[in-house]
């Protein structure tokens, strides 16, 4: 397929404003510069940069981004027959599953696909795609405390700090913190803030890499597209 036609599937611009792009030596195919339209390639195989941003082209691959609300397991069906994301995608053709997880008491951001390769990359650190939260904690968080969590806390399955920590708001018996990590071992922020005596009330994931929540509200999801879309796949070094 022409380099143009599958710039423009992909929600570039039109066909002439993909063959500016390409004129204008934005646009590179698996590395190299591309420097004469009508190029072929394979949507399926190639990997297509505009403006240094990765540009998603196999068809079919799907993104979701969804509120996951709190009591909803992180599975895509339950034999215990509780509520699962599987539920909230039930009526989508595609066969989508989770990327990674999220406990059931904890809600917020969480990404649906059916790209097992994008999947591995959000989830394994070595890609250091960041998650933040928000976590609602009992008592007042120390400024020793953040900074022994920027450190390093030892846990029963290895040490693991923050990459960033700070204070939103403080009351007399109870402490919001927004913090970074690019981890996701199992109930890694509620065990991490009770290690230092501040078991968590409330865990709200707000942000993946590029992602936020923004106005989605608990059970909402959309479909990722354009910006959204090619940065996360940048954010992954896809």
């Amino acid at each position: 397929m022409r380099l143009q036609k599958v710039l423009a599937q992909a929600g570039i611009g039109s066909r002439r404003k993909c063959e500016e792009l390409i004129a204008n030596g934005r646009v590179t195919v698996n590395g190299q510069l591309v420097v004469e339209q009508g190029m072929r390639i394979d949507p399926m195989t190639a990997v297509v940069h505009v403006n240094g941003q990765r540009v998603p082209t196999a068809p079919g691959n799907v993104v979701i981004l969804l509120n996951k609300p709190r009591g909803v397991v992180s599975t895509m069906s339950d034999e215990r027959g509780r509520p699962c994301v599987g539920d909230l995608v039930a009526d989508r053709p595609e066969r989508l599953f989770h990327v990674g997880r999220l406990d059931a008491e904890t809600e917020g951001l969480l990404l649906l696909t059916n790209d097992g390769e994008l999947a591995n990359r959000v989830v394994h650190p070595a890609h250091g795609v960041d998650k933040t939260y928000l976590a609602t904690v009992d008592g007042q968080v120390s400024t020793q405390t953040l900074r022994q969590l920027r450190e390093g806390v030892q846990l029963d399955d290895g040490p693991m700090k923050v990459d960033s920590i700070r204070i939103v708001q403080q009351a007399r018996d109870r402490s919001m913190l927004e913090l970074v990590i690019h981890e996701g071992r199992n109930r890694i922020v509620r065990r991490l803030l009770d290690q230092v005596g501040h078991p968590v009330i409330e865990l709200v994931r707000t942000r993946i890499g590029p992602l936020h929540l923004g106005n989605l509200k608990a059970g909402q999801m959309r479909e990722l597209t354009g910006p959204d879309l090619r940065a996360l796949y940048t954010a992954v070094g896809l």
